[in-house]
């Protein structure tokens, strides 16, 4: 890839390119992208990257334009296609990221719901699953060892009966 422009966003929203000493606009982001080279946007104040955030908003812009069409082909299609491809590039790495925290995130709040309703049901005086699956298993060796004791045979597990109506019953 061509040299590295390093541009500061500034709290009046304006970009600065550091390469040209010059500010510069979201267009000028785009030319520089389609031109092969490879851009940084940073925060003057914090150093956070924001280059996801502007590259973002050079495609939605983009997107609004729409750009010159002749017989469904842009006539800078070919410089487009290299900036899709670089924004692709650029921000795969962060959203496998956001991806990862995301399904950790999501594993907190289950975790959260699942204690909220454990509580719930407390106050309630309810048993939760885990309750009755705990004395499921206590009544199931409760009946082995009483089996054992007695010499029994071992007991199969009641079948769950479920009701379905012939046609004759239907009539």
């Amino acid at each position: 890839m061509g040299e590295k422009h390093f541009i500061k966003k500034y709290a009046n929203r304006k970009l600065y390119d550091t390469n040209t000493s010059r500010y510069i606009t979201l267009n000028g982001i785009s030319e520089l992208v389609r031109d092969g080279y490879d851009i940084e946007v940073v925060d003057r104040e914090t150093g956070t990257d924001l280059t996801p955030l502007i590259l973002s908003q050079i495609v939605m812009g983009e997107e609004k334009r729409g750009g010159n069409r002749v017989n469904g082909e842009s006539p800078t299609q070919d410089r487009g296609t290299a900036l899709l491809d670089y924004v692709r590039r650029t921000l795969n790495v962060p959203a496998q990221l956001v991806g990862n925290e995301v399904e950790r995130r999501h594993g907190d709040v289950e975790d959260l719901i699942e204690a909220a309703i454990e509580r719930a049901l407390a106050q309630l005086s309810l048993p939760s699953r885990r309750d009755v699956e705990r004395l499921s298993e206590q009544v199931s060796e409760l009946a082995r060892r009483v089996d054992r004791a007695t010499g029994a045979r071992p007991r199969r597990k009641p079948a769950t009966r479920t009701r379905t109506r012939t046609a004759a019953a239907r009539r």
